[in-house]
């Protein structure tokens, strides 16, 4: 099994494709993204082409691929609105492990690590990510990366008939 990465920088009609099915999977929507309604729950994501351009501007983005098998995506961004503690060039990363073959064999532990080491080399010390509390398989890997978890946001995404918390952690490089 060979795992590689590679950065999204124009974006081909197979990676919309596969972006939208991972967005709107029933068995990740209520981990890739939050929603602060049931309503939003149920909403459906498109991203187009442009959407997708627009994206990159201010994101950096890779696919993750079991040999030619696009399998997952991870982005970072620098100092987007949402940190919940504002230290100026702090990197917020985000992973989608989105075709079930890549799950439970530790792509996602190698991809954050490949992840660390490019937001590092681009000179930047501390990340940040949030979790969902439910999400407990995430949340026992950024422990694993030695993620410290430091605030709860409360009644922040709904999912299974209630709100649940987001849970922040970060990491000094």
């Amino acid at each position: 099994m060979n795992i590689r990465f590679e950065k999204v920088v124009s974006p081909t009609e197979q990676m919309i494709i596969k972006l939208n099915k991972w967005d709107n999977d029933p068995s990740l929507v209520h981990l890739t993204r939050p929603h602060p309604t049931k309503e939003a729950y149920n909403e459906q994501m498109e991203i187009t082409a442009d959407g997708l351009l627009k994206r990159l501007e201010h994101q950096h983005m890779y696919f993750i691929f079991i040999d030619d098998l696009l399998i997952g995506e991870m982005n970072y961004m620098i100092d987007p609105s949402h940190l919940a503690r504002k230290v100026a060039g702090t990197a917020w990363i985000g992973i989608t492990i989105g075709e079930s073959i890549g799950r439970g064999k530790g792509i996602g532990y190698q991809a954050l690590t490949y992840l660390e080491n490019e937001i590092k080399n681009e000179g930047y010390k501390r990340i940040e990510l949030g979790v969902f509390e439910f999400n407990h398989l995430a949340y026992l890997l950024y422990k694993k990366l030695n993620y410290k978890e430091f605030t709860r946001i409360p009644e922040f995404t709904y999912w299974n008939e209630k709100m649940w918390a987001d849970i922040r952690m970060e990491k000094e490089l």
